[in-house]
């Protein structure tokens, strides 16, 4: 073979294996993009103390009341934050959020605190509507170019978790210890929630 053949026989040869590369690496970046996303809704819950202790006051106060509010609290509160988080998603405004999620702490705080008997519904109903404003927070903060679903299901699996916290310290309230140590927990969210208030007011 000549020269001239070995010279364009080259380039073919090099840059042929690096053409079937390319998609490889390309679709490595979106799906590490994508990761990124779900990692980002993952931690926004567990990144501020507001969100962690109204969700982990879901879970203390749905073990204290038995079932089946043990599982239906905590199955209503990110049911109903995926569509607060869908508003915020498409840019939808729901004033007062910050407001309403110190409150969150606060009244679930103050639920514990007392160890609150309400049916079911009835404590279903407040628990849906903190966790509105609480998904309506984690839509509307979404980082740019980031995948929308991903970060959603990212932020609702943490919030699961946070709430099978709240379940599992919650399992104590059958020892008359337990049930004084839930009350001190529900004091000290009740205080989070009544500072988180007084900086939203301020």
């Amino acid at each position: 073979m000549n020269r001239a053949k070995m010279s364009g026989l080259f380039p073919a040869v090099v840059l042929t294996p690096l053409a079937y590369a390319l998609p490889s690496a390309v679709s490595a970046h979106v799906v590490r993009a994508e990761a990124l996303g779900l990692v980002s809704g993952f931690q926004h819950p567990i990144s501020g103390l507001d969100h962690i202790v109204a969700m982990v006051a879901v879970g203390l106060w749905g073990a204290q009341l038995g079932r089946p509010a043990i599982w239906l609290l905590p199955v209503t509160f990110p049911l109903v934050m995926a569509f607060g988080g869908f508003l915020g998603l498409i840019g939808v405004r729901l004033p007062g959020s910050e407001i309403a999620i110190a409150l969150s702490g606060l009244c679930l705080g103050a639920a514990v605190l007392a160890e609150l008997k309400l049916p079911v519904i009835a404590a279903a109903i407040p628990v849906g509507l903190f966790g509105l404003f609480h998904g309506y927070a984690h839509g509307s903060e979404l980082p740019p170019g980031e995948n929308a679903l991903l970060y959603s299901l990212g932020f609702v699996l943490a919030t699961g978790l946070l709430h099978a916290s709240g379940i599992a310290l919650g399992l104590v309230h059958r020892w008359p210890w337990g049930r004084l140590a839930l009350r001190v927990t529900g004091a000290a969210i009740m205080s989070c929630g009544a500072f988180f208030l007084w900086t939203a007011l301020a």
